[in-house]
């Protein structure tokens, strides 16, 4: 009994107390403010020195960040200017396949006549002189006269050959005449090229009624191209007095300015008939 009130007990349990109760305050929370005060000194210390270390750190490291970040971004652009190329490269192929995909079709549908497709390589539409330049010639078969269509109607004949390009000059050419025949008036005139590259149609009797519309058929007449090829569209009418026929304008089916393929008709005989014409 006397060693349990010992000093050395007696000291052991007033320690023991006393840390009990500075738990007990401070889960209380009454010493709060005590340790705030203790360790703010220490806290604001630490914050100050993990700033000048941060702003010591991007001091050296930021020049590196910035010169891989231009790099990244430069080979960013070049990618993006890359896929741009493809897909424009994309577009122009699936253009090109959708035309000789549209001329084949043509093809297949006028079986009468034998053809070669060639690729348009080179024009040339002034006021004096209008054709193109197309990428087969006379190693592939075309000869001098053939005529030359689309999937839309008649685009002109071979004026010119060499070994492998060809030049087709157009029926808007201020030299070119094409015998024609109006579908609905069941006629036989005659339309004309100029150096405006606009389509005139003459050789129309006054006596017939030409509405405007009316489609214009190749008559095969002349020997220069086969019947029944899609010529144009009569835009307006024009009839003077004492004169022998009527004359008007005509609007081509086929868009000379967006041409970029084109058949030629490569078993059709042209006969020139000019020594018999008196």
């Amino acid at each position: 009994m006397r060693n349990l009130f010992s000093p050395k007990n007696i000291r052991n349990l007033v320690i023991v107390t006393v840390v009990i109760g500075l738990i007990v305050i401070a889960l209380s929370g009454y010493l709060t403010p005590v340790f705030s005060f203790i360790f703010s000194p220490t806290i604001s210390t630490q914050s100050w020195l993990s700033q000048r270390y941060i702003a010591f750190r991007e001091f050296f490291t930021s020049p590196r960040d910035m010169a891989t970040l231009r790099a990244q971004n430069q080979a960013l652009e070049q990618e993006v200017a890359q896929l741009q190329s493809e897909i424009v490269a994309l577009q122009e192929n699936l253009s090109q396949a959708e035309i000789l995909y549209t001329l084949l079709d043509f093809a297949r549908t006028h079986p009468e006549h034998e053809y070669i497709a060639a690729t348009v390589i080179g024009r040339e539409i002034s006021p004096y002189l209008q054709y193109v330049i197309i990428d087969k010639g006379s190693n592939h078969g075309i000869r001098y006269g053939m005529p030359v269509v689309t999937q839309e109607g008649l685009v002109g004949r071979i004026d010119a050959v060499i070994a492998n390009a060809s030049r087709v000059k157009l029926i808007t050419d201020a030299s070119m005449a094409v015998n024609v025949r109006l579908k609905a008036a069941d006629v036989e005139a005659q339309i004309h090229g100029s150096i405006t590259s606009e389509i005139t149609l003459d050789l129309i009797p006054q006596d017939v009624e030409v509405q405007l519309g009316e489609v214009l058929l190749t008559s095969g007449l002349g020997g220069t191209y086969p019947p029944n090829i899609f010529v144009g569209q009569v835009l307006s009418m024009q009839s003077k007095q004492n004169t022998l026929f009527q004359t008007g304008s005509v609007q081509p089916v086929v868009d000379f300015h967006g041409l970029s393929a084109v058949l030629v008709i490569s078993n059709f005989n042209v006969v020139d008939i000019t020594p018999l014409e008196p």
